[in-house]
């Protein structure tokens, strides 16, 4: 009886092994897919930036690279509108200044909903839902018109400080410190003597790494593609951003350039790929460190 529940045993642990391998394979083949479907696009553009206008009309879709790249990049410096590296300075002020106010002023925001007690604490909260369902055209009429009056075009400042008021980072830092702040830490860190900035400055924020790496990147993607904004607000050629330039590339009335305009593009997101690499270890050791948690 005991060989032939030894043997059933085995028998169980050899299908449940085969079971989990299969498993993992499944898993694998989905994630190389995913991963290959992502990078697809980015690839293709790669490819498109190195290839001639013709071979782009002739074949919209091609895997391999040409040797057309630095013919496109001397076509970009040809252009009296392309400035590639005042762009690049540009757009990096606007969206480094812009994610810095965001992610900071967000997250003290958050800290604030979270740790003190008061009367409205709800009802801003709620406030903030609210606004955030409201489209930003709504509020884009009203913010050119002030831009206009007060004569503030022309100006990063108001490309940078209105990001201040970010509602739904401020409701995604709440979500995220309410379960990993523990209150008994800020309640001894004052008993210490220590003020609130010094608190939230040196304790709360690195708490809050994995979420603001992870509003960080979103925050500075949406800041140095945006072009409506920019397009309507600056006029001086000088203070054109990186997607202005690339925008301007189509302009031209003889000849439209396939191959300078995917080599602009493929500039214009290179930062974008930098600040991911350097963000998104964050975002994995808070990942990894939610499920230790759990």
């Amino acid at each position: 009886m005991s060989n032939n529940s030894n043997l059933q045993l085995t028998v169980d642990g050899k299908e449940k092994s085969g079971g989990n391998i299969v498993l993992k394979i499944v898993i694998y083949v989905l994630c190389t897919f995913l991963a290959i479907l992502s990078i697809l696009p980015f690839w293709l553009m790669f490819v498109n930036a190195t290839r001639s206008t013709v071979e782009i009309q002739k074949t919209a879709i091609s895997f391999l690279p040409s040797v057309n790249l630095f013919k496109n990049i001397a076509i970009l410096q040809d252009k009296n509108m392309f400035k590639p590296w005042l762009g690049f300075l540009n757009s990096f002020v606007i969206a480094s200044g812009a994610t810095v106010l965001a992610v900071y002023f967000s997250s003290l925001t958050a800290y604030a909903q979270v740790v003190y007690e008061w009367k409205l604490k709800n009802a801003f909260f709620s406030f903030i839902v609210a606004v955030m369902t409201l489209p930003a055209q709504v509020t884009m009429v009203g913010f050119l018109q002030m831009c206009y009056k007060f004569r503030l075009t022309n100006n990063f400042l108001m490309l940078i400080l209105p990001s201040i008021a970010a509602p739904s980072m401020v409701f995604f830092m709440r979500q995220y410190l309410q379960p990993a702040l523990p209150i008994e830490i800020v309640h001894s860190a004052r008993i210490d003597g220590a003020r609130e900035f010094y608190i939230f400055n040196r304790i709360v924020l690195p708490i809050m790494k994995p979420a603001i790496a992870t509003q960080a990147i979103f925050s500075f993607v949406g800041s140095w593609n945006n072009l409506f904004t920019p397009m309507v607000l600056i006029s001086d050629t000088k203070k054109y951003t990186m997607p202005m330039m690339v925008s301007l590339l189509r302009a031209d009335i003889y000849k439209t350039e396939f191959g300078s305009i995917y080599a602009g593009l493929t500039l214009t997101i290179l930062p974008l790929i930098i600040v991911y690499i350097v963000l998104s270890k964050y975002i994995v050791a808070g990942v990894a460190l939610g499920s230790v948690k759990g």
